[in-house]
């Protein structure tokens, strides 16, 4: 008589297990947008936003690890970017997750428009599991449509397109922030938006501004502008604006969509609505597979960017770093140099990935940042390009001298370096451990837990790729060989959040302003 209670029991559960896999791991209340094959075409390749997007399965470990980091993240990035996932672990998905070259739990994708319209740039996330890191990983990507006036050019700023909506932020920063490019992109073609930086004493002066930051808007023709003197939060910014043009009718998600013209509604409101309307969307009949292979990025990735002083010790310029190879290149503006030793890098990058061999981590750094400023300083360049390879562990750096950039010539010149041949320069005093003192003292701090556990916190389908604790140093080519194994094996050590980690410092908090 207990059997067929046993049995109904048992039905009843393997019943239930359908509807967990459809929710996956997020909620409808989840500011985190839920995806299927259709959703992801209309709503990440189509639009103008630059997106993040994790695919994964609720059973994965390290997926539900990721989860209250990825949701604080979605929530810091709310009206910046847009931040979504897959459950690959739904039938209905699986083929879709499989054109998006899925191979392990969880894989994250950064996502960015296109020169082509629905063809967006896929980039693979291979920073670290952290609210902090996912957030300044996404922002570095979103497109910059400001345009920058100075003195020499305001006049023809103003003067062109005359009878369309011009606004201009007059701010005493030299960097765009993260609201501004948002902006911008909700009015893209609609008001040309332009930032002034306080130095600019001409174009002040033609508006009178005397405090910063300040917001004119130009409606066009000869009406007079317009200036800003409410709160500088986003939704009120953009419901300013839309006096002159509607914003982007961007294919985001409708609750998502309409929040500027709305800035009175809760904020959790927004976050929350487009994902269960997104969710819904998982019943409806899945698009055809081949809309989504022209959007996937073939070929070499990126590099990743470092672009912060704390990211910069903790990847290079601890005292127990091992080797980095650092491509020093300006932000914006780039020229022909930069582009084809960024180039060179990723093919090189690419190429050691997929033979499964390791080589140094690479990191793209712009020489506008500040911290970049006193590196380059402490090592007496110049110039808007250098690559050079440094390491912290041993104090000694190279620099790439050659005139040409080319694949073979930095092929030939990083080869060079693995096998411990050619000139190696001394670091100066101060570039390891005074230049970034405080950030050095916190990243020192999470060293030993980073070398002691070197794939816990890898994707699941990943191999080792070697021990996280260095093999005896007989020989130079061991020394360099283990340097990039350990670092590779441990690029997503210590990511997965921590208490200590997210609430010390808030995160997103940089992103808010203008």
């Amino acid at each position: 008589m207990h059997h067929p209670t046993l049995t109904t029991v048992a039905t009843a559960l393997l019943a239930a297990l359908p509807a967990v896999n459809a929710a996956g791991l997020y909620t409808k209340s989840s500011p985190v947008i839920q995806l299927d094959a259709k959703d992801y075409d209309s709503l990440i390749a189509k639009s103008n936003q630059t997106s993040i997007v994790e695919f994964y399965a609720p059973w994965c470990g390290h997926c539900q690890n990721l989860k209250p980091a990825y949701e604080k993240a979605a929530k810091n990035l709310e009206g910046l970017a847009k931040v979504a996932a897959v459950n690959c672990d739904d039938d209905a998905n699986k083929p879709f997750c499989g054109t998006m070259g899925v191979q392990g739990f969880p894989t994250l994708k950064i996502i960015r428009p296109g020169a082509k319209k629905g063809r967006p740039v896929v980039e693979d996330y291979q920073g670290q599991r952290s609210a902090k890191a996912i957030v300044e990983a996404v922002v570095d990507k979103i497109p910059n449509h400001v345009k920058r006036v100075t003195d020499k050019d305001v006049d023809e700023f103003l003067a062109t397109k005359n009878e369309s909506a011009k606004a201009i932020l007059f701010t005493e920063k030299g960097t765009t922030s993260a609201m501004l490019k948002s902006i911008a992109i909700d009015f893209l073609d609609v008001i040309t938006v332009g930032q002034v930086r306080n130095t600019q004493k001409k174009a002040v002066g033609l508006f009178g501004i005397e405090k910063f930051p300040a917001l004119v808007l130009l409606p066009g023709g000869d009406k007079d502008g317009i200036v800003y003197d409410g709160e500088l939060k986003k939704d009120a910014l953009v419901q300013f604006l839309s006096q002159a043009g509607s914003p982007n009718p961007d294919p985001a998600p409708k609750k998502s969509k309409t929040r500027s013209s709305t800035p009175k509604k809760p904020a959790t409101d927004s976050a929350t609505e487009p994902s269960a309307e997104a969710e819904e969307k998982v019943t409806e009949p899945l698009g055809e597979p081949e809309i989504q292979k022209p959007v996937i990025f073939e070929g070499p990735l990126p590099i990743p960017i470092i672009n912060s002083a704390e990211k910069l010790v903790s990847n290079c310029l601890a005292p127990k770093s091992h080797t980095c190879v650092l491509a020093f290149v300006p932000k914006e503006s780039r020229g022909e140099a930069a582009e084809k030793a960024l180039a060179a890098l990723a093919e090189l990058a690419h190429k050691h990935a997929q033979s499964k061999r390791h080589l140094f981590p690479m990191y793209e750094v712009h020489i506008e940042d500040e911290h970049s400023k006193d590196i380059l300083n402490a090592l007496e360049l110049k110039g808007d390009v250098q690559v050079l390879a440094i390491n912290a562990r041993r104090g000694w750096w190279r620099l790439y001298e050659a005139e040409d950039f080319g694949h073979e010539s930095i092929e030939s010149w990083i080869d060079q370096i693995r096998m411990s041949e050619g000139v190696k320069r001394k670091l100066p005093d101060g570039v390891v451990a005074t230049a970034f003192e405080e950030t050095q003292t916190a990243a020192s701090e999470a060293a030993p837990e980073a070398s002691s556990e070197p794939t816990a916190e890898a994707t699941e389908s990943e191999t080792a790729g070697g021990s996280a604790t260095p093999e005896p140093e007989i020989t130079p080519d061991a020394e360099e060989i283990s340097d990039s194994v350990t670092d590779e094996s441990t690029s997503w050590k210590g990511a997965d959040p921590t208490v200590q980690e997210e609430t010390a410092e808030p995160t997103g908090a940089t992103h808010d302003e203008l």
